[in-house]
């Protein structure tokens, strides 16, 4: 069982990389090693971040760990990803199998949890992370993912992505 004190060890390993991290790019993929090697029930960690460019805008994979997703380039209004960029909000899904807006990736997959990363105020990606386990986030959980979307925000406004 993941607790607070583990959650705070993490989040000051989370805030020692956001330092030494040069670019936005190298957060995100230190972030995503981190987290699926440290994180007990976090079973797939990836950042979509947005292609304005496209149009209509998409979701583009960046650096993640864990097994390979079809799903490199998700439209803003599909999936449950979609649904958390278009609305900026954090979406917890307890159980995948009962949301329709869930765009299978894995059999594996049980619950999952996204939060949108913010660049000036505006949806420039998103954190999101499965889990093999049904209802495998808690509100420590959505806070410390949250937090982590956070930091790479202020990267991304700081640096060269």
């Amino acid at each position: 069982m993941q607790n607070s004190v583990t959650l705070d060890g993490v989040r000051s390993e989370v805030d020692h990389l956001a330092v030494a991290s040069r670019s936005a790019h190298e957060l995100m993929t230190g972030l995503v090693a981190l987290l699926h090697e440290r994180m007990l029930k976090y079973n797939w960690v990836g950042f979509y971040m947005l292609d304005e460019g496209s149009q209509p805008p998409v979701l583009v994979l960046g650096p993640f760990q864990g097994a390979m997703t079809p799903h490199t380039r998700i439209p803003l209004h599909q999936g449950i990803c979609g649904a958390a960029a278009s609305t900026g909000k954090t979406v917890v899904v307890d159980d995948v199998a009962k949301d329709p807006r869930y765009l299978a990736c894995s059999l594996e997959t049980k619950s999952e949890i996204i939060a949108p990363v913010f660049k000036g105020g505006k949806v420039a990606g998103e954190l999101d992370i499965d889990s093999h386990f049904p209802s495998a986030f808690s509100q420590q959980d959505r806070e410390f993912v949250e937090y982590c979307a956070g930091v790479v925000g202020k990267k991304l406004e700081s640096s060269p992505a």
